[in-house]
């Protein structure tokens, strides 16, 4: 009797304690996981700490900081009630503004908005093409535009335009049912991979202009190291004067942008931070030769040894510098080492619609090995259209660029680019010596680094850049502003070749207003470098020199806008 009521109590005992040990396990085990979570959360963010404090160092980071504390600070600045309202009437005021310079306004003035119900005669179509043709603008032919127009002479584009009437409805998709598309294609790729010195098994494709060559080289380099390296949090090096295509690369692929400085005099990437900011998790390096706003070549040889010893990808921008760096040499003029001779250089963007004088819509990006190449291609195997595969963003694409491409390349030889080298960089050397040694511009104006290709970028410590070049703008000439730091730039092509005297000629008067204005300024008590006037200055010295950008953002969002209103 007393056995069996031990073993009932034994077994109460039991039946009470069993759910007690449940629940304490399943507390020990949450307990467990949320520590474990923790822990790994720990680990992140002081591995991202220590990261960001090796890459931008102690001083940087305050810096970092400081600056998102102050856009932050600025940006609930502009949302006040009263300080919102202000600002969106006059962003709102500036679009309206932009939109009365841009839309066509007024009587006379056509609009199309639907189809017209009978089909338009030839001659009607002719008339008002010539109508539109002939819009108030900017005399690119007369060499009035830096850069934008890179035209390689009158007789080229009647050739081009026989190339275009042959290959019209041509689309490299369908490459059996359009051979001498493929043909072409593969030849121009061919022919680039050549001009930049590329190793046998080097690859290539074409594209639709630089900033699709250089979202391919940013898309390959994350997909192999994802593919080699397992990176699923990746991140890209550029200096901050790369192309915005990289920034748009990062955006729309989720790559992690760290932007170097690129201090003066040499206005070239900083080595040192460039080094500083490698991780496990970078997968590419980027150099320009030579970078847009300033028209500066990077040290790709210190990239390169960089890149190599941390075997990671070197992208080497050469839109710009396209069908010049490849011929400074050969032309009489200084260079730097830029191509597949710089053993790290693994891929290269270079616009054949540029100084190779291709229709606007060509350009290349070159790789090192095919295999790198592969790592930008889709391929979808099971579609129930059948297997798709596109070497780039396009699926269909105009077979009538690429023979254009290919005409323009043939027609004008080494021998023509050559020539078209001295004349251009020649030219750019003129400009460059105008402003550093003409007795008119020299105390005002100062070239940025030492340019070597056809862009010269300029500034002033005595007057208001902006306004030189609002005031240039007045003249006729529609040139480059820049920002961090303010400047300005000329991009010589062979129009602005003719017309360099009358450029220069003009820089000199507009200078000297300038300088009458800051004399009368100071005259009247009023200090030196007053507040600028120009559309301009309205941009990037007034909006652009805001802690928050929002205002900004939303001026080129109406901007663009303004691009489609009929």
């Amino acid at each position: 009797m007393a056995n069996t009521r031990m073993a009932m109590t034994l077994r109460n005992g039991l039946s009470i304690s069993k759910p007690k040990s449940t629940s304490n396990v399943l507390a020990i085990g949450t307990d467990l996981i949320r520590n474990v979570l923790f822990i790994l959360f720990l680990l992140r963010w002081t591995r991202k700490s220590v990261l960001q404090l090796r890459g931008r160092g102690v001083f940087g980071t305050v810096k970092d900081l400081y600056l998102s504390f102050r856009r932050f600070s600025y940006a609930l600045f502009l949302r006040a009630p009263g300080v919102r309202s202000k600002v969106q009437h006059q962003v709102s005021e500036a679009i309206v503004n932009l939109e009365k310079k841009l839309v066509p306004q007024g009587p006379g003035v056509s609009r199309f908005l639907t189809l017209p119900r009978e089909g338009w005669t030839e001659q009607q179509v002719k008339s008002e093409l010539e109508t539109l043709g002939e819009m108030k603008h900017t005399r690119w032919e007369e060499g009035r535009v830096s850069g934008a127009v890179y035209h390689g002479g009158n007789e080229l584009v009647k050739l081009q335009l026989d190339a275009f009437e042959r290959f019209m409805v041509a689309n490299p998709i369908h490459p059996d049912v359009f051979p001498g598309v493929r043909k072409m294609e593969a030849e121009v790729v061919a022919m680039v991979l050549d001009l930049f010195k590329a190793p046998p098994g080097a690859a290539g494709v074409t594209t639709s202009g630089g900033t699709e060559s250089i979202l391919m080289a940013c898309l390959s380099a994350r997909q192999k190291a994802y593919a080699e390296r397992g990176v699923t949090e990746p991140e890209m090096i550029i200096p901050e004067t790369a192309h915005a295509a990289f920034q748009k690369a990062a955006y729309y692929f989720k790559i992690k942008l760290h932007t170097v400085s690129c201090p003066s005099p040499s206005y070239a990437v900083s080595i040192r931070a460039v080094s500083c900011l490698i991780n496990s998790n970078t997968i590419l390096l980027v150099g320009s030769a030579p970078n847009f706003p300033h028209g500066i070549i990077d040290d790709i040889n210190a990239l390169s040894r960089l890149a190599l010893r941390r075997r990671i990808p070197l992208h080497v921008d050469c839109c710009l510098g396209s069908f010049l760096m490849p011929f400074l040499h050969r032309a009489g003029f200084p260079t730097q080492p830029f191509d597949f001779t710089v053993k790290g250089v693994t891929s290269i963007s270079c616009d054949t619609h540029k100084y190779g004088f291709a229709p606007k819509g060509n350009s290349t990006v070159l790789y090192r090995t095919a295999a790198l190449r592969k790592y930008q291609y889709f391929i979808s195997p099971e579609w129930s259209g059948g297997v798709y595969g596109s070497t780039s963003i396009a699926g269909s694409r105009p077979g009538a660029l690429i023979a254009g491409c290919w005409a323009s390349m043939m027609s004008v030889g080494e021998s023509g680019y050559i020539s078209a080298c001295h004349s251009i960089v020649g030219t750019a050397r003129r400009l460059e010596t105008a402003i550093r040694e003409n007795p008119f511009l020299k105390d005002d104006l100062l070239v940025m680094g030492k340019p070597l290709v056809s862009v010269v970028a300029f500034t002033s410590s005595t007057l208001n850049i902006y306004d030189i070049a609002d005031s240039m703008s007045a003249k006729g000439w529609h040139l480059n502003a820049l920002q961090n730091p303010p400047a300005m730039h000329v991009a010589v092509t062979i129009p602005i070749v003719k017309v360099i005297d009358q450029l220069i000629e003009d820089l000199i008067a507009v200078v000297e207003d300038e300088k009458e204005r800051e004399r009368v300024r100071i005259v009247e008590g009023k200090g030196k470098k007053g507040e600028a006037r120009g559309d301009s200055a309205a941009l990037y010295g007034v909006a652009g020199s805001l802690p928050d950008k929002s205002v900004v953002v939303q001026l080129a969002g109406g901007f663009l806008d303004t691009l489609y209103k009929a």
